[in-house]
């Protein structure tokens, strides 16, 4: 680093962070990027991992080799603890700490269960490759489990999978979950058909993708139930623990439960002792900027930035990529605007061939949505070996409803784990 240069430091390689990093590339700074994993990944598409559909290599790439080109950023495998507002500086859980001119908070969101987070130990949700790796691991275990049990009640728990949550991440895995089991396991196992499995899909509130219009929510609950998902809206979960969901005054079996219903900010909010809004995010200023602190910025789901419907804008990938290029923009001086999001439209698959999206007042069900929202994701993956391997899987998922990313992988004793629990519930 030059001691002639501003030193940046950007914690996160989320969307909006490595957008910031890439946003400073050939400018008269120093760019130093944090982040506890060494890879960035696609997170939209983590849900593919989970279901089989794509291998995690096929959404991620290593983060020093996203930025190998970029001079004038580095990056750093630390885990952030804390921030010295006064001092400039940031903590990290190894004991080091790093200075700052510049510093953009871009820290992302982890599961939120309500104060109940003694449920995530049964009900993990799905925010990294680990998860959705595990998720997949789960998954496919309690097939293979059901291919031989003999007790039917066991055998029903095992094909019984719960989705909680009614938004893009709980509608996609409910409708990717449907399609494995009644169109690729079932070719593949001998006693598992078609009807075998129950895919559960729970929504405490009124109507599934609530930041969608209305009439697309109700065509993605119309297309989940012809898929055979069996979808419950306006009943919260009042309790779950191994092997059951309870809903009401009814009690589910089930081993594979999946939470996707709600996020809340990384506690970046306490590290600066600032404001924050309900769901831990920094309440920012418009410009971006965190309160009293002019040399820190806050992007993506860290922060709570109100669009112009003065609602806080949603934790989506444009955000986040938006928001960074603007923060950058802010540090070279080349804008001391606002920030204004620039609403490109929302997107959501429910299947094969399924899909919503919402363009303005252009809404798109079908073909035609699930076509636009492939495009757009391959477009927004990482590096051109990811977008061809990508488009090569679906293709070949497209046409012969094979998915060959169907692999259990972990050591003996996790199989040894999960298998134990299965066969003592």
């Amino acid at each position: 680093m030059s001691a002639d240069h501003p030193h940046v430091v950007v914690v996160g390689a989320g969307f909006g962070g490595l957008s910031a990093v890439q946003a400073l590339k050939d400018a008269n700074v120093d760019v130093t990027l944090v982040d506890r994993r060494n890879h960035h990944v696609f997170q939209p598409l983590l849900y593919q991992v989970a279901t089989a559909a794509l291998s995690p290599a096929d959404i991620a790439a290593p983060t020093r080799s996203i930025l190998s080109r970029q001079g004038n950023a580095r990056v750093l495998l630390e885990t952030a603890t804390g921030i010295d507002a006064r001092g400039q500086t940031v903590h990290f859980a190894s004991g080091r700490q790093l200075r700052y001119d510049w510093l953009i908070l871009a820290t992302g969101a982890r599961h939120s269960y309500f104060g109940r987070d003694h449920w995530a130990r049964h009900a993990p949700g799905i925010k990294t490759l680990d998860d959705a790796t595990a998720a997949r691991r789960s998954i496919l275990l309690a097939l293979e489990r059901a291919e031989t049990e003999s007790d039917q009640h066991r055998r029903r728990s095992l094909l019984t999978f719960v989705v909680i949550g009614g938004g893009p991440t709980g509608v996609e895995l409910a409708g990717a979950i449907a399609e494995l089991m009644r169109r690729t396991v079932s070719r593949d196992f001998r006693s598992i058909t078609p009807h075998c499995a129950r895919v559960i899909l729970i929504e405490a509130g009124p109507r599934l993708l609530p930041s969608f219009p209305e009439d697309l929510s109700e065509q993605t609950r119309r297309n989940l139930e012809q898929l055979g998902v069996d979808v419950r809206l306006g009943k919260a979960v009042d309790d779950l623990g191994p092997g059951h969901v309870r809903v009401g005054i009814e009690t589910i079996d089930t081993h594979t439960i999946i939470w996707a219903a709600g996020v809340k900010a990384s506690p970046a909010a306490a590290w600066l002792g600032t404001g924050a809004d309900g769901a831990g995010r920094i309440i920012v200023d418009p410009d971006l900027r965190v309160r009293g602190q002019p040399h820190v910025f806050a992007i993506g789901d860290t922060a709570c930035c109100p669009g112009p419907d003065g609602r806080p804008l949603p934790g989506i990938a444009p955000v986040a990529k938006q928001q960074g290029r603007h923060v950058a923009a802010q540090i070279l001086g080349r804008t001391g605007e606002p920030f204004r999001y620039r609403d490109a439209g929302i997107l959501a698959t429910i299947g094969r061939r399924r899909a919503v999206a919402a363009l303005g007042t252009l809404h798109l069900t079908g073909f035609a949505a699930w076509l636009m929202w492939s495009v757009a994701h391959i477009w927004f993956l990482i590096g051109f070996r990811n977008r061809l391997t990508v488009s090569a899987s679906w293709l070949w998922n497209y046409f012969t409803f094979e998915r060959s990313a169907r692999l259990i992988t972990g050591d003996a004793e996790t199989h040894v784990d999960v298998m134990q629990t299965l066969e003592a519930a």
